[in-house]
């Protein structure tokens, strides 16, 4: 970003600032609702706007008025520098869907639950999407009627919290109750008019689409049905119980298929292409059926002693299409498929957790100890494929194998306060983390992988099951290791006024070795309506085992001679002979200085940042050039074809600043209404990118990473992001609009003719709330009201026809929804 946009936010925020005090002015005074906070600071009785750093809270109320109930939505949707898309025709990666913080990486973000580590899902995004190479935590694997609070920390906290806080920490906060509960249903479907770019059908076609290239469909039906129950735990105690359904149809968003389907007959067109269903492919939302269960517990033993703990779990199936395969195909056996067919890709996704922990108070501390085990598995049934190789035989469900995910995080934690003098005791917190990942990978069937030894016209034909060739033999392993860290905190008002805090982190691990980070933070409040407050950190991010050690393999003939195309682990010596080295740690600087305003009702935070990240991990372009495969064999390697694995190397620079703006205003007549705006400035450069002497030596040099990845990191994101939100209630009646506008995107292509600007986007979402009584309440709502799509991709970059749209889009592309949704409450 440069400084031009910078001071055009602050000017425009303080504009803002100054037209909420006129208002504020007019307006009866009223205490203001703060929220006290544990994300960011271990000082008790800190809140969002007492911070040296800048932290936003999502409330319960924010995840329910929404008609998708996602967490990971609803975020999106609060928070301006928070983004979710949601790829399709991406394998795994329609069903556990990345999101990122201030354009960074998905696995730069570090969750929290209940301020405990969380485990991340098995899977690590290996496609052409946003967040291509990360495995990061599944947010969507809680079940939102559990959660009591999401706070969001806008800042770099490697020292506080170690690994992955690089661009903020987000921190679920679980519900407590004794007593009470609720129970919500919602049903609601996409009610959408869609608009493709087509190609015309080849000369002479007895078929057309230009009448199908805009159509309207009602699909992703969606029953959602969530509960939570409090109940007491003897006379100091309490067990709340959530449980949550989910089943949503698919969204199917293909242009129809202008291309020739069957083999000519007799030189002329096979008359089925006249009657054949252009609407062939299906990209869009994935089938999932899904049920999650949670439950959270807490006993005081005593006054100085509590316990606690929570376990979950979750089964989620899901089912999606890779890319239609026609008739005339190749891949193709016509005695199974007469009409082609449309590879279904079918994961199980089995997510567990249980934690278990006591608070204590010894002496002058309050010590907290804690074990928390999280595992996440992924098992991929691929349907309605073949295995070529093997003929009219062939089976058409083949299991394909697929890995799992397990932690276990022992924490050993103390807080104390020190009179020293200051103006406020010195809060100081010291603790230990010890953890333990495990990672594996396990193998489908042979057919999912093997090649039959079936030919066509003489040459061999593809090996394992179409769109998802299982996992091999040789891709098994079960890996692991362990890491220990020691931190310190303090925090302390040196005056009335300022506000400083320090932290240091050591850790070594069992992989890489050490890292030691550090953090500064202050505040200065000039009065109770102005402060500035500002940090400076280093911070660093653990090369995940999912990026250490995944590792797939296809095969491909080239002239007729079978290759094997593998994902190389960076320690395999095939990897090793192109020049991968073990991953080291990814390494960041973290510059932060902001502003709070607070008059009466309105409150403004404005804060900059800038972000250096040094050797972040990526997954390399696919190295299969005939140079690359000549030095292979000169190295041994003999059938090798290439491949790609992961490699330190990508420096990157991001600079943004944030603005949050709330005003709340109460009137006689016409109830209480509550603003709120946000917005984000965000540009990421990459300044340097990864290399080896052994690929630079060939001529000519293949490209490690390449120009569609690098434009990713840089324009992949909108550039600017507003949220605008009024929440308003009167007596029975409530009702809410929000409005976010993404700024322009860039979905890159291998060359410049090949790029497709995504233009700007306002995304509106409304819903209205009848409390029928006091324990029941009627909403209904609609998503994106006025039905956008991002901008449609041309028949040069969607050659199937079955990918209408960009990936890249920040708000997807299933068009308007519409829901309805009763609650009950007790």
């Amino acid at each position: 970003m440069n400084t031009r946009h910078i001071l055009l936010a602050t000017a425009s925020a303080a504009t803002l600032f100054a037209g909420g005090q006129a208002m504020a002015q007019t307006q009866a005074s009223a205490t203001e609702l703060e929220e006290f906070i544990v994300t960011g600071t271990r000082a008790a009785n800190r809140t969002v706007l007492d911070t040296a750093a800048p932290v936003d809270v999502i409330s319960a109320a924010e995840l329910n008025q929404l008609g998708v109930t996602e967490v990971n939505q609803a975020l999106s949707v609060s928070l301006p520098s928070f983004n979710f898309p949601r790829p399709g025709l991406a394998d795994g990666t329609d069903t556990i869907r990345p999101a990122t913080l201030r354009g960074l990486a998905p696995d730069q973000t570090l969750v929290l639950v209940n301020s405990k580590r969380r485990h991340s899902a098995s899977l690590v995004n290996v496609n052409g999407t946003i967040g291509r190479g990360a495995s990061s935590v599944d947010l969507n694997t809680i079940p939102s009627a559990m959660v009591s609070s999401i706070e969001v920390l806008r800042d770099g906290a490697s020292a506080q919290y170690g690994s992955d806080a690089i661009a903020g920490v987000l921190n679920l906060r679980l519900r407590e109750a004794n007593s009470g509960g609720g129970l919500t249903a919602t049903y609601g479907a996409r009610v959408t008019t869609v608009k493709t770019l087509v190609a015309s059908p080849p000369a002479g076609a007895n078929w057309t689409v230009a009448d199908k290239a805009k159509y309207d469909r009602t699909d992703g039906e969606t029953i959602n049905l969530s509960g939570w129950i409090g109940l007491p735990l003897g006379e100091s105690g309490f067990l709340t119980l959530a449980a949550e359904y989910l089943d949503q149809n698919k969204t199917i968003r293909t242009a129809p298929d202008w291309r020739q389907q069957y083999p000519l007959v007799a030189g002329a067109f096979d008359p089925r292409e006249a009657s054949f269903d252009r609407y062939n492919a299906w990209f869009g939302e994935p089938d999932v059926k899904q049920y999650s269960l949670f439950a959270n517990a807490g006993y005081d033993v005593s006054d100085t002693t509590s316990l606690y703990g929570w376990a979950s779990y979750q089964n989620r199936e899901a089912l999606s299409a890779g890319f239609f395969r026609r008739a005339l195909d190749d891949r193709n056996i016509t005695s199974i498929y007469p009409n082609g067919f449309l590879p279904l890709i079918n994961p199980t996704v089995e997510d567990f957790s249980v934690a278990g922990g006591a608070k204590s108070k010894l002496g002058s501390w309050d010590t907290d100890i804690s074990l928390v085990y999280g595992s996440n598995e992924m098992d991929f049934v691929i349907r309605d494929t073949l295995n070529r190789s093997i003929g009219p035989s062939s089976k058409t469900v083949f299991d394909a194998g697929g890995f799992e995910y397990n932690q276990l995080v022992l924490n050993v934690s103390g807080v104390r306060t020190y009179d020293v003098g200051l103006a406020s005791p010195l809060n100081v917190a010291a603790g230990l983390e010890w953890r333990k990942e495990g990672y594996e990978i396990h193998a489908g069937e042979p057919d999912s992988y093997r090649n039959g030894g079936a030919l066509l016209n003489g040459a061999p034909t593809p090996s394992g099951a179409q769109v998802f060739p299982g996992f091999r033999p040789s891709n098994e392993l079960d890996e692991d290791r362990t890491s220990v860290g020691l931190y310190l905190d303090l925090e302390a008002n040196l005056t009335d006024e300022l506000l400083m805090s320090a932290a240091v982190r050591a850790e070594s691990y069992s992989d890489f070795g050490e890292t030691v980070t550090g953090k500064f933070a202050a505040r200065y409040d000039f009065s109770e309506s102005f402060a500035l407050r500002g940090s400076i950190q280093n911070g660093f991010r653990a090369p995940s085992l999912q990026q250490q050690f995944f590792s797939t393999t296809s095969t491909n003939f080239i002239n007729g001679v079978p290759f094997d195309i593998t994902t190389f682990p960076a320690t395999d010596p095939v990897a090793a002979a192109l020049g991968a080295k073990p991953l080291d740690a990814e390494k960041s600087v973290n510059y932060a200085i902001g502003a709070v305003f607070r008059f009466g009702r309105v409150n403004l935070t404005i804060d900059a940042y800038r972000i250096d990240i040094e050797d972040r991990i990526v997954l390399s372009e696919n190295l299969t050039q005939a140079n690359v495969r000549a030095y292979l064999v000169s190295q041994g390697f003999v059938a090798i074809g290439g491949g790609r694995f992961f490699i330190n190397g990508v420096d990157t620079e991001t600079q943004g600043v944030d603005i949050i703006a709330n005003f709340k205003h109460d009137t006689e007549a016409m109830g209480t209404f509550a603003f709120t705006l946000g917005a984000n400035f965000n540009s990421t450069d990459v300044t340097k990118v990864p290399a080896t002497a052994q690929l630079s030596a060939l001529n000519p040099a293949p490209v490690l990473f390449d120009r569609v990845n690098v434009l990713t990191f840089e324009k992949g994101s909108p550039e600017s992001k507003f949220t605008g939100s009024v929440d308003w209630t009167l007596d029975k009646f409530g009702a809410t609009v929000r409005a976010t506008r993404y700024g322009e995107v860039l979905s890159p292509g291998t060359t410049a003719a090949l790029d497709l600007t995504l233009k700007a986007k306002v995304v509106v979402d409304l819903e209205g709330r009848w409390n029928v009584t006091e324990k029941v309440r009627v909403s209904v709502g609609a998503d994106n009201v006025f039905d956008e799509y991002p901008t449609g991709s041309p028949p040069i970059l969607n050659t199937t026809s079955n990918t209408p749209f960009s990936n890249y889009a920040p708000f997807g592309r299933s068009g308007r929804y519409l829901y309805g949704r009763v609650a009950y409450n007790w």
